[in-house]
């Protein structure tokens, strides 16, 4: 009989990451904390990490009282019953609007992806109540930027996800997403593989980064919990690797939108 070893795999969250402000060195603090809680990471890790310390470090965050509102975003948010400087960056920041009614603004980000508000958040951040921030520029440059600055100073070679919390139009409550991705799949194409009784796959592609994305979730929350940096470890990375443009569903594919 032949005996199959059960897959397992590990998460564990980097303790200790400070406030980011302006400027800070995201991967120099991710390795300093580690190295301080006797953490170690190593070659094959994905490490997950919170969109909104990429965003400070990279200085998305937004002063409401600077922001110029057009009329576009004057007549939308009249319709949406939202702060029209608000409105103003989640159109910035979108290729066009999905969805709107009042109280709810759902946007094509210009990343690709469909989101609320285009990403934008007031949560965990200084002065929340008149800034925003959006979410990086290039979250995939972002992720490489990270793992390229690992490897030069700690020698190993590990996978970055930049991660994000996502609404879905079918279910209740947000789950997390992967907004940039390197070093590992962002999809897995199980097409031509067999299930348990030999049929053969014909439609199956695995969310692979949104489903590690979520993994990580379970230890970073959206509270206070404080731990924007996650560690999974023992899982595949062998895959040929992604970007996170690669979930972003065609339009010609799309039926909802």
């Amino acid at each position: 009989m032949t005996v199959r070893q059960v897959p397992a795999f590990s998460a564990f969250a980097i303790p200790d990451i400070p406030l980011i402000q302006p400027g800070d060195d995201i991967a120099s603090i991710i390795s300093d904390k580690s190295r301080a809680a006797g953490l170690s990471l190593a070659d094959g890790d994905v490490l997950v990490i919170s969109s909104k310390i990429v965003s400070k470090a990279e200085g998305r965050q937004v002063s409401l009282a600077e922001v110029s509102v057009s009329p576009a975003a004057a007549a939308l948010a009249a319709e949406t019953e939202k702060d029209p400087r608000l409105v103003e960056l989640v159109l910035q920041e979108a290729a066009l609007v999905s969805r709107k009614r009042r109280g709810v603004l759902v946007t094509q980000h210009r990343l690709g992806f469909v989101s609320a508000n285009s990403g934008l958040d007031r949560s965990n951040i200084e002065s929340g109540d008149n800034a925003a921030l959006l979410l990086p520029q290039d979250p995939d440059a972002s992720a490489a930027a990270v793992r390229d600055a690992l490897r030069d100073e700690l020698g190993i070679d590990v996978a970055v996800i930049i991660s994000d919390t996502h609404g879905r139009p079918f279910r209740v409550g947000n789950v997390g997403v992967a907004i940039g991705v390197t070093g590992i799949a962002a999809v897995k194409d199980l097409r031509g593989r067999t299930d348990l009784y030999g049929r053969k796959l014909e439609v199956t592609q695995q969310a692979y980064a949104d489903l590690v994305a979520s993994a990580a979730h379970l230890l970073c929350g959206e509270a206070d919990e404080g731990y924007p940096a996650i560690v999974i470890r023992g899982i595949d990375v062998t895959a040929p690797h992604g970007l996170a443009s690669d979930l972003n569903r065609a339009p010609e594919n799309d039926l909802y939108r």
